[in-house]
């Protein structure tokens, strides 16, 4: 017990650049008080003593602003950073190393009784301020769910769910250890080096018109240099557009650098 009692206190400590002591963790950091009362709920939870579980959970709701099912499974090295509104089902797993920040849910979808409801994550997932992961499927070990993300299908191990619905982006492995390297082994609040797959498709789409109708003026100057070499008349249409006239910067920002 005292050894897992240290293990979450050294890894808030590695975490959260804001923890300056060992004693400040324990007597500041509701993330931890909420970890610590969960373990004796679950222990009550598992030996029937259900009434009992759901009233330590309760006081631990009141205290921390933070709610987990007494039947949820937490691994070890787990923080929960501010916390505040975090809510955690009952069937939900989360596992070694994850990072939860404030307003996550981790909710069920199903209304059956004994079925598994609420998500399992893998481990050292980081899930983002307001995320809601709703549905009993599995999030990948190393994956990151970014701040307000709606997730509700399985994310593969190592990529990242933005948006809502939430998308997938299969993060790119030299920018995963980068950020890994320079957030001290997690990415504060899910953020992934690439955009939003929305916005990724937006800038290829105005790249390629930028491109094309490069192209367009290119030809329409070559066939006018063709034209007065022959110095017969002119083969160039008036309208022709000879002149570059797309603001692809003007673009670029309306969807987002």
């Amino acid at each position: 017990m005292f050894s897992r009692l240290r293990s979450d206190i050294q890894c808030i400590l590695d975490r959260d650049p804001a923890a300056r002591s060992k004693w400040e963790v324990v007597t500041c950091y509701p993330g931890f008080h909420a970890l610590v009362l969960h373990r004796g709920s679950h222990w009550l939870w598992h030996r029937n003593l259900r009434w009992l579980a759901r009233f330590v959970s309760l006081f631990s709701r009141w205290l921390t602003g933070i709610e987990i099912h007494p039947g949820a499974r937490i691994g070890d090295g787990v923080f929960i950073d501010h916390g505040m509104g975090v809510v955690i089902g009952e069937t939900a797993e989360v596992g070694d190393g994850c990072t939860i920040y404030q307003g996550v849910t981790l909710g069920g979808t199903s209304l059956a009784k004994g079925a598994k409801r609420h998500p399992t994550l893998g481990r050292n997932v980081v899930v983002g301020a307001g995320a809601k992961i709703l549905g009993g499927f599995t999030v990948g070990d190393d994956a990151a769910v970014g701040s307000n993300a709606v997730v509700t299908k399985p994310v593969p191990a190592g990529a990242t769910a933005v948006g809502i619905p939430a998308r997938i982006i299969q993060a790119e492995d030299s920018a995963r250890r980068e950020a890994v390297a320079a957030k001290m082994g997690f990415s504060a609040y899910g953020i992934t080096q690439n955009d939003d797959p929305l916005s990724q498709a937006m800038k290829g789409l105005i790249d390629n018109a930028s491109s094309q109708e490069h192209q367009i003026a290119l030809l329409w100057q070559a066939i006018e240099k063709l034209s007065e070499q022959r110095k017969g008349e002119p083969c160039v249409p008036l309208d022709a557009q000879t002149q570059e006239n797309f603001e692809k910067e003007k673009f670029t920002q309306l969807v987002g650098k």
